[in-house]
């Protein structure tokens, strides 16, 4: 049986997929360029092509990589083959919007737990994101700051050390995320209690995120991080 979440004194969430909407905001920097290049695209073509280009051996730090992700996919979308889209491609990322729940939900659930982010983007681009999430985390771990991406346990160790450093430990944390690949997985491998956020519970297939070779079925699953939130109250009621 899965811990009660009121035993719990930190939150660790990804954030990319989880609460920013990037999926969001790639098809629509994408359609802009299409539009304005006389070309239309399909979304969620877009969003496989990019999972493809993504997750290639010569990827670069997130979201400096969709520079060369776009040149990749570009072609294969009608789109100019262009280094200017690219940089728009990745500069758009300042402008991406969180789900329309995150930010309520985070900051109700701040009065009760230290919620910590751990995102595989650069600190440039977190800087962005955090704010859009109305400053909620008692801590932050990009890849800037950890040297690595999740699903490498490296990332995880790097947070569990700051928790230890707080008298705490990973038997203290509920790991919040959305993907299976990147975080669900691991989480369980390293024996964390996990919450799955399926945002595409109402999409077929992964979208822009890698599928997991297996499917981990997680401690706590919900559809939205409203839905999170609403468990943790009625916890607490």
């Amino acid at each position: 049986m899965s811990k009660s979440l009121l035993e719990f004194k930190y939150m660790t969430f990804d954030v990319v997929g989880t609460l920013i909407d990037f999926e969001g905001g790639l098809k629509a920097c994408l359609a802009e360029i299409a539009a304005e290049t006389g070309n239309e695209i399909d979304g969620e073509r877009a969003l496989s092509l990019y999972r493809e280009a993504r997750y290639s051996g010569n990827a670069d730090l997130f979201p400096d990589d969709l520079v060369r992700v776009y040149l990749a996919i570009s072609p294969k979308l009608g789109l100019p083959v262009d280094r200017n889209y690219g940089e728009r491609l990745r500069d758009s990322a300042k402008s991406w919007k969180g789900f329309a729940d995150s930010a309520a939900a985070l900051a109700s659930l701040a009065k009760n737990y230290r919620l910590v982010a751990m995102t595989n983007a650069r600190r440039w681009a977190f800087a962005f994101f955090e704010k859009e999430l109305g400053n909620p985390f008692h801590a932050a771990f990009t890849a800037d700051d950890t040297g690595t991406e999740k699903p490498d346990p490296a990332f995880f160790e790097k947070v569990f050390g700051y928790i230890a450093s707080e008298g705490h430990s990973k038997d203290d944390i509920l790991h919040v995320a959305q993907s299976q690949y990147h975080d669900i997985g691991i989480s369980r491998k390293l024996g964390l209690t996990n919450c799955w956020i399926e945002r595409r519970h109402d999409q077929k297939g992964y979208g822009g995120t890698i599928e997991p070779a297996e499917f981990t079925t997680p401690d706590y699953h919900f559809t939205s991080m409203a839905g999170l939130s609403a468990a943790v109250a009625a916890a607490r009621a």
